[in-house]
């Protein structure tokens, strides 16, 4: 695939407006030209080529990354979820939570939340037909603005079981902020039964130097890349029983293998 980061390699997306920062590269629309995607502008190649170059496990971690998405979402399917609350959805791309869960569910409904203007946009032109499926612009980290959108309160039923994805999306919360209180307000508004998916990024096999590069890179956005160890993740997970494996590197679940671990750990628990 050419990674070049020149206009013509990733056509500039047409979406525009006053409340797209074209400045300051995104984190949404990074990961999205680590996929391949075309919803991302020159400041956001600039900046994920700069992460590449430091090493080409961020862009891994990306990919293994959305491939975890979809075997949890897979399994959630398995267990008879049918609500998804996909948290930080980020710019849809091949493999949308919405698009697996409706193999299993053509009435499976999904409530996507991200707070970046590209991603909505692109959400919403593919959704346009899409009756159980929503997109809410809204910032994760206030969990009674995202539950009581319209998009997430009129479409999901949270008396009965809901699966929170928090995809990649926590090592973006600062610990200021309180990340294991935002996601335990998630959970205390789902009815038993219900699952929390989490992944997050985690320096497994990077070097020490790697992964102060890599921070310093994403420092150049509006949200900075929180680097926690295993122990830490762990706590994000209080008040749920893992399914084995319980929390691995992402593309070792379910399935343990022998595959270098990609850079983030994951694991799906049952809300007790």
């Amino acid at each position: 695939m050419d990674r070049t980061g020149s206009d013509d390699a990733h056509p500039r997306t047409e979406i525009s407006g006053p409340e797209v920062d074209v400045s300051t590269p995104n984190v949404a629309r990074m990961y999205d030209y680590y996929l391949g995607g075309a919803a991302n502008f020159a400041v956001d190649r600039e900046a994920a080529e700069k992460a590449l170059a430091i090493t080409p496990e961020i862009g891994r971690f990306a990919r293994m990354n959305r491939l975890f998405l979809g075997r949890a979402v897979r399994y959630l399917c398995e267990q008879g979820i049918d609500q998804f609350l996909d948290l930080g959805s980020g710019v849809p791309t091949v493999g949308n939570v919405h698009e697996i869960a409706h193999q299993h569910d053509p009435d499976a409904r999904i409530a996507y939340v991200d707070h970046e203007s590209v991603a909505v946009a692109h959400a919403r032109a593919l959704l346009v037909d899409e009756p159980n499926v929503s997109i809410t612009q809204a910032d994760i980290r206030r969990p009674a603005d995202v539950l009581s959108a319209p998009g997430v309160s009129g479409l999901l039923d949270f008396s009965r079981p809901v699966a929170v994805l928090a995809v990649a999306i926590v090592h973006f919360v600062p610990d200021a902020d309180d990340p294991a209180r935002i996601l335990r307000t998630y959970r205390e508004a789902c009815a038993p039964g219900s699952y929390l998916a989490l992944s997050h990024g985690s320096p497994i096999t990077m070097t020490e130097s790697e992964t102060h590069r890599g921070q310093n890179v994403y420092r150049s956005t509006k949200t900075p890349l929180v680097v926690r160890d295993r122990d830490e993740i762990a706590a994000f997970l209080d008040g749920c029983e893992l399914v084995e494996p319980g929390l691995t590197p992402i593309n070792h679940w379910p399935t343990t293998n022998d595959e270098q671990p990609a850079n983030g750990y994951g694991a799906v628990g049952k809300l007790r």
